[in-house]
């Protein structure tokens, strides 16, 4: 299977940084010291189930204060906004996560993303011992990251060890009343939260679930409940990335939250989560290589939340193979029958509204299980209303690689969409990675031409084809076939000659042998024409005088120089009674391309409706 062009463009990120070392491996918690600096993952859970992931991924490391917001979403759902934030504030502190101070006037934490506020948070989950209120806890976080979660229980015993930092101030929430009960116990709850164990794809995964409004988006399971998700996402906004938090919206613009083992979180509402992993921190104790990561990833995809929002479930119309749906092209029986069975090698992507990256990525999605050498991609973007640079460059990521791979990209509808679109599309026209069409047949008509030539229906446009071998004369034995060229009557026409007109008598019957020819009908008193179909030799036209004698009811005009052979309608009439068979095959055959005819005209009726 072909990567995405998102997963392509996380390994780029992961190739660029995993160069930068600067920063140091947390050592006031004895146990993380012996980290790995080196390690480094980059995960991507969009908010309709899929997740990408480069780089150590797998690796478990302590969840730290990434845990905050999810426990303050726990606190919220057990006592409500009111009862919560009664005990904890909601300001940006401008001090350091572990200060020890409290809110001048009512003895509330600042805020739940800093240690006080977390420690007074915790302390609030409901339950009727310490162990319920632990596996409450653990079991919530599991919910959010959709796997059971477990406690490192070393690193739990290294903060419990060294944690006095946090004691002092769990003594100075119970001393200001914000605490209740036993310190000891509400610190220890607090230290086992911090010591459960996730991976960069967890965090994904659980920032995933806050993009999606509180349902886990791989299991389908409700984590918060809908109306905490902004509070929740509010707080990680303002305060998530400790003294960093004001540079962290104006460069990234995504709520997040950080852990001194190396974690980031990141929420882009409505669209995805981001987890990054790397343990060596910045002086504000984030992760440095998390912070670059989340800082390129917002420039260059534009995810910064800010930005005006999109509805990503939406961006294809509908989809559909060759197989299903054709182009106007009729072709002999043979090659219709060859591109019927195998029309799944090329493939149709109806796009519509703005293209970003989230967008982008559902449509390619489409596709990508099958998308490999010989395949062919039509995406048709006369809907699209907009499209953003990070569309762009997966889009280029796409059909770059996709070229490579010998698969082909087509392109309609570009030029009353994106002027930069077209631009960026036109380059790579021009480099010979895509093809773009004007219109929608056109480029399926490339296609089935690409088909049949690989599966040799190729013959000179020069080439005539003997009348013995036209499909309106197939069952017709020598003799009768002898009769037949007896009858009709070898007619040329240049490019450009009408030879049907749109209510002329019906008295003939025409087989082609050589070009083609289109089929349009007249709209608006004649003012307009709808082209209905191409006809290519082997096709007959006309054929209807012999069931029906009411006038032509389209015209037919040679597109190529034109050879057919004409029979009179009221000849083959004529030698009805002594040659009855001949008039039979004729009917039958007529009949049966209208059955197909009719047959594909359902089938693509139900492509396009699906």
């Amino acid at each position: 299977m072909q990567p995405s062009p998102l997963e392509d463009a996380l390994k780029e990120l992961h190739r660029r940084f995993k160069g930068l070392d600067s920063g140091e491996v947390a050592t006031y918690i004895p146990e993380l010291g012996r980290a790995d600096p080196d390690r480094f993952s980059i995960c991507v859970a969009t908010v309709d189930g899929h997740v990408y992931c480069v780089g150590d991924s797998g690796v478990r490391f302590t969840i730290q204060s990434i845990s905050k917001p999810f426990v303050y979403g726990l606190a919220l759902g057990d006592l409500g906004v009111d009862a919560v934030g009664a005990k904890i504030g909601v300001e940006p502190s401008g001090e350091a996560f572990n200060a020890i101070s409290l809110e001048p006037g009512t003895g509330r934490p600042r805020n739940p993303m800093i240690n006080a506020g977390a420690i007074a948070t915790t302390s609030l989950i409901q339950g009727d011992d310490a162990e319920t209120r632990l596996r409450r806890l653990v079991d919530r976080l599991g919910l959010y990251a959709g796997t059971e979660l477990e406690i490192d229980d070393a690193v739990f015993r290294s903060e419990r060890e060294t944690g006095h930092r946090n004691r002092a101030i769990g003594h100075l929430l119970r001393n200001a009343g914000i605490l209740e009960g036993d310190v000891d116990a509400a610190v220890d709850l607090y230290f086992k939260q911090c010591s459960i164990l996730v991976s960069c794809r967890d965090l994904a995964v659980m920032a995933a679930t806050l993009a999606n409004g509180g349902v886990n988006p791989l299991t389908g399971q409700r984590a918060l409940a809908a109306g905490n998700v902004e509070r929740l996402l509010s707080v990680m906004s303002t305060c998530g990335m400790y003294d960093y938090a004001g540079s962290w919206v104006y460069r990234v613009g995504m709520p997040a939250k950080s852990g001194v083992a190396g974690g980031v979180a990141a929420v882009l509402p409505g669209q995805l989560g981001i987890g990054v992993y790397s343990p060596r921190l910045d002086q504000f104790g984030n992760s440095v290589r998390g912070v670059a990561v989340c800082e390129a990833l917002s420039r260059e995809f534009g995810l910064h939340f800010l930005r005006p929002p999109v509805s990503p479930a939406s961006v294809v119309r509908t989809a559909y193979s060759l197989g299903q749906v054709s182009s106007k092209w009729r072709r002999a029986p043979a090659a219709s029958q060859h591109l019927a069975e195998s029309g799944g090698t090329a493939r149709v992507l109806e796009l519509q509204g703005p293209l970003v990256l989230s967008t982008v990525d559902i449509a390619l999605r489409e596709v990508l299980g099958d998308f490999g050498p010989g395949q062919m991609l039509v995406l048709d973007c006369r809907r699209v209303v907009a499209v953003d640079d990070a569309a762009l460059r997966l889009l280029a990521k796409f059909a770059t690689e996709a070229f490579t791979r010998g698969a082909a990209l087509h392109f309609v509808g570009l030029e009353g969409g994106s002027p930069a679109m077209l631009e960026h599309t036109r380059r790579l026209a021009d480099a010979g990675v895509i093809a773009i069409h004007g219109s929608l047949d056109d480029a399926l008509k490339c296609c089935e031409d690409e088909m049949l030539r690989r599966a040799g229906f190729v013959h000179d446009p020069k080439d005539e084809l003997p009348l013995a071998h036209h499909s309106l004369l197939t069952g017709l034995d020598e003799g009768e076939i002898a009769l037949m060229q007896s009858m009709a009557k070898r007619v040329e026409f240049p490019a450009g000659v009408r030879i049907i007109r749109q209510g002329d008598a019906s008295d003939a019957i025409y087989l082609l042998v050589r070009g083609q020819v289109s089929v349009s009908v007249d709209l608006s008193g004649g003012e307009r024409h709808y082209r209905l179909a191409m006809l290519d030799a082997g096709v007959s036209f006309g054929e209807l005088a012999l069931l029906d004698e009411a006038p032509r009811s389209a015209n037919v005009q040679a597109e190529s120089d034109v050879v057919c052979y004409c029979i009179d309608a009221g000849a083959i009439a004529g030698i009805t009674g002594e040659h009855p068979h001949v008039r039979q095959v004729l009917t039958e055959n007529i009949a049966r391309d209208l059955v197909v005819r009719l047959g594909r005209a359902n089938t693509e009726i139900m492509a396009l409706a699906s």
